[in-house]
């Protein structure tokens, strides 16, 4: 069984002071995971307060692009040391995490990649390293990052496009995106069960709260409807039901 879990910025770190990690709550996911016995799984990030920061300091997002070095770096080195924290904290509840940087394992790969909507199919994204280590007893993290936009330098690309892409290409079994609400909220505030097309929630879809240069929930929706398997959107709470049954929050289909 292979589980894409992606752990959203916002529950590791505290998105309103620059690359301030959340402790508590990275300890508890890890602890969460460690008790669990998710087969093959590969584990994805947010940039939270590290990325997300220096990418606006920038001007860079998934469509808004750069060609200075120094904003690439700038970016790509603060997902960097929250990556290393992500892999610390695993590593400290007995799991084999390992990093994987998608700077230099991936490519967008849309005729025009600063306009089009974002998919795990729009991104060029080298997995055998990902299926080797996964074969090897590994659990490789990657996370948000800037990557190689063909004519417009870089841009970022997304953690929810990165779960996206790897769903598709190792046939997950399941899917999960683990974030600060328990699922898609309809208008009164309750979880909406299950989702199989945008065009039902769009009324309730908005946009995330403090700096985050890749879109809101209606940008994780959208980009979970074009994959083949299904996922569950849910809040830390549930990520211990998700890893049990493989559900939890919000389904999308």
């Amino acid at each position: 069984m292979t589980t894409v879990l992606k752990l959203g910025g916002s529950v590791i770190t505290d998105k309103g002071e620059p690359e301030t990690i959340d402790r508590p709550a990275l300890a508890s996911t890890a602890a969460a995971l460690g008790r669990a016995d998710p087969g093959r799984l590969v584990v994805v990030h947010g940039g939270g307060s590290f990325g997300h920061h220096h990418a606006d300091a920038h001007g860079v997002s998934s469509t808004a692009s750069t060609r200075e070095a120094a904003a690439v770096t700038a970016i790509h080195d603060a997902m960097g040391r929250l990556n290393a924290a992500v892999v610390a904290a695993l590593q400290e509840e007995g799991l084999s995490a390992v990093p994987v940087r998608p700077l230099s394992a991936a490519v967008k790969s849309d005729a025009d990649p600063t306009t089009s909507s974002e998919s795990g199919r729009s991104l060029g994204l080298a997995t055998r390293p990902v299926r080797a280590l996964l074969t090897e007893g590994f659990v490789p993290v990657l996370h948000g990052d800037v990557v190689a936009t063909p004519g417009a330098g870089c841009t970022v690309a997304s953690g929810d496009t990165l779960v996206a892409a790897l769903a598709d290409r190792l046939a997950a079994d399941r899917v999960g995106l683990c974030t600060t609400v328990p699922g898609v909220l309809d208008a009164d505030g309750a979880v909406i069960e299950e989702i199989d097309g945008r065009e039902a929630v769009a009324d309730v879809l908005g946009d995330a709260t403090g700096t985050d240069v890749t879109g809101g929930m209606a940008a994780k929706v959208e980009t979970l409807l074009g994959i083949d398997s299904p996922a569950s959107i849910f809040g830390p709470d549930a990520l211990s039901r998700f890893l049990e049954t493989g559900t939890a929050g919000t389904v999308v289909r």
